[in-house]
């Protein structure tokens, strides 16, 4: 769909895509993304991902400075056919966030629909909500807030090498931008060539072993051979703690055992 025939948007950084963001984009032709750097549910273009119309980014540091008046000119001048603009009940605009709704039913000569707050068994489904259950492992409000598996990506880097011989073998991940669940271990799914497959992940410090950081997944009971590039993680469920084991026997011991809790975990999912 070219920007010359949208008639109606949704605008908002919808970082997540949560049900909260389903609100508003449910009822629109077309999305408007409000992009920031860091600290990400859904970082850049994947938002566009869990989107089923067109999304156009708004990079933040290029629109900061347009006053409220600026910044709804834009809009016309990029869609000049629009008749609704579709917010949420706390949307701000402009310079300094200069513009709330009031300023933008006097400036948008259309119509201007406000969205509620979205609330989940009296949880607000909000972004920084999210943020804050993904930090402290909380995957299962997360997942309902979302209403999807939270998931990440990341690029395949070489492990120190202990996972084959030692223990199990893992894909071992470079991960950017993505908000990180706390460290410990976790029941998941990994896509790897295109298809969704059991694993149990690992984050947080190789505390029995080399002490370094590490994202690692373990793809339960298939040989999946080499793989390159880019892979995503979603996750299912927190298992344990990350902790310290008296050397690769016990630590062996208890992956075996986290294996066993996360397919039966996996199989009533």
């Amino acid at each position: 769909m070219y920007k010359n025939n949208i008639k109606s948007l949704a605008i908002g950084s919808f970082d997540g895509i949560h049900l909260g963001h389903r609100a508003l984009i449910d009822q629109v032709e077309a999305v408007v993304i409000i992009e920031r750097n860091g600290g990400y549910l859904t970082p850049g273009y994947k938002r566009s991902s869990f989107v089923k119309q067109p999304c156009f980014f708004y990079h933040f540091e290029y629109i900061k400075t347009l006053r409220a008046k600026e910044f709804v000119a834009k809009l016309k001048e990029d869609f000049p056919r629009l008749e609704t603009i579709v917010v949420g009940y706390d949307f701000g605009f402009g310079y300094k966030k200069e513009g709330n709704i009031e300023v933008l039913k006097t400036l948008f000569e259309g119509e201007v629909i406000i969205v509620k707050e979205v609330k989940l068994e009296d949880v607000s489904v909000h972004s920084r909500t999210i943020k804050s259950e993904v930090t402290n492992g909380n995957l299962e409000m997360v997942n309902q807030l979302l209403d999807r598996r939270y998931e990440i990506e990341g690029k395949i880097v070489s492990g120190q090498g202990l996972g084959k011989k030692e223990l199990v073998a893992t894909l071992n991940l470079n991960v950017y931008d993505y908000r990180l669940p706390k460290d410990g271990v976790y029941a998941t799914r990994t896509k790897v060539k295109d298809i969704w497959l059991n694993s149990v992940s690992f984050i947080g410090f190789r505390v029995t072993t080399d002490g370094s950081f590490a994202i690692e997944t373990h793809v339960i009971d298939k040989d999946i051979g080499e793989v390159r590039g880019k892979i995503q993680l979603e996750f299912v469920a927190f298992i344990r703690e990350n902790k310290k084991f008296e050397g690769l026997v016990a630590l062996k011991k208890q992956i075996d055992l986290d294996i066993i809790q996360v397919k039966n975990i996996l199989e009533h999912e």
